[in-house]
């Protein structure tokens, strides 16, 4: 039993790992696809910045930007530095507002796509 939970506390501190660091669960695990993800989701995510994309809020009454909240915040650590820092405020009149907003939210999802891949090597399903 120990040794099971030692494999579930290690499992946890993959997918968190995963989840604050774009690729570093898959560093962690020794995979080189790690470097991939390291820099091609931070970068999307900061391409969605710079496109003045909003990172959206959570609004309860509205459930489709309650959804974009959820995705943006699955991009883990760059999140936190861009709401920190005040980025991500969005501006609606910018022609690129639109395309920086899809740059944020896919750079969320491919992050959970990330995490669940992570996690299946670490079970030893891949």
């Amino acid at each position: 039993m120990p040794a099971e939970r030692a494999d579930r506390a290690t499992q946890v501190l993959i997918c968190l790992a995963a989840w604050m660091v774009p690729g570093s669960a898959h560093l962690w695990l020794k995979r080189r696809k790690g470097l991939v993800f390291l820099l091609a989701l931070p970068l999307m995510f900061a391409f969605g910045l710079a496109l003045e994309g909003r990172l959206f809020p959570v609004q309860i009454s509205q459930p489709l930007v309650t959804l974009a909240a959820f995705a943006d915040v699955g991009i883990g650590g760059p999140y936190f530095i861009a709401r920190t820092m005040g980025y991500g405020g969005g501006r609606v009149v910018a022609v690129t507002y639109e395309y920086g907003n899809a740059f944020l939210i896919v750079a969320g999802l491919l992050n959970f796509l990330v995490i669940i891949d992570a996690f299946d090597i670490a079970v030893g399903r891949k």
